[in-house]
């Protein structure tokens, strides 16, 4: 028997806007402050390629390849093959954005030398949390669309599952954190920025963080909202 289609049209739907909001909020802000310091040349002449290598060997990190990647803020770190790739808009600039972005990767890469503890426990949790995410939704949709029995079941366990999502995104948020302070440390202390650059670079490096936090937020909203409907649904 099918559930009645109100659902679709609750007043929880405010908790998705609210997240919708504050994630478009956080990506503008991320966008505006690296266009602006995109535009200002750090001093040490290095492009976004290397400024990593240069931060690499003085965190005595050898065995950590440097790349160009396709995209726009596509940067990462994979710890699986060692590899630090750089977008487009990093790998090649002297900007203080591509130096900061730069240096923040490789405060990834020390983590995995170092073996940083919450770095590890987001790692062990990215199948569970790939899982989550696309089992997530078709049994939430199941145990609120359907009544009988096993409804409620399919509930707790959509909620289970989107609560791991969940869970990986908090992890996730003290080592990017903890990255970017590694990054800044480094810049610091090895000349490559001088201490009003590296104003600059925090703010780069604080907006991209305060994606990672708007991310978390949306995505607890959008947890509570999937709570309120299967308290709605169980009365």
């Amino acid at each position: 028997m099918l559930y009645p289609m109100y659902y679709w049209f609750d007043p929880t739907y405010i908790l998705v806007i609210a997240g919708v909001i504050i994630c478009l909020a956080a990506s503008a802000k991320m966008r505006s402050t690296f266009n602006r310091y995109s535009r200002v040349r750090s001093h040490s002449g290095l492009t976004g390629q290397e400024a990593a290598c240069e931060v690499l060997r003085r965190a005595g990190i050898y065995d950590v390849r440097v790349e160009r990647v396709a995209g726009n803020l596509t940067d990462h770190y994979d710890p699986r093959t060692k590899v630090l790739r750089l977008s487009d808009a990093t790998y090649s600039s002297t900007s203080l954005a591509a130096v900061g972005v730069a240096a923040h990767e490789c405060g990834h890469a020390m983590q995995h030398a170092q073996g940083y503890v919450p770095l590890k426990i987001r790692g062990s949790l990215v199948p569970l949390a790939n899982l989550g995410s696309t089992l997530a939704w078709p049994l939430i949709l199941i145990g609120l669309l359907f009544t009988g029995r096993s409804s409620e079941m399919f509930l707790n366990l959509g909620i289970l599952a989107f609560s791991l999502a969940v869970l990986f995104q908090l992890v996730t948020l003290p080592v990017e954190f903890n990255a970017s302070n590694r990054a800044v440390r480094i810049l610091g202390s090895s000349g490559i920025m001088y201490p009003d650059e590296l104003q600059g670079t925090k703010k780069v490096l604080g907006a991209a963080a305060l994606t990672y936090v708007a991310g978390a937020a949306a995505s607890i909203l959008q947890l509570l909202r999937i709570i309120l409907l299967a308290g709605n649904r169980r009365r």
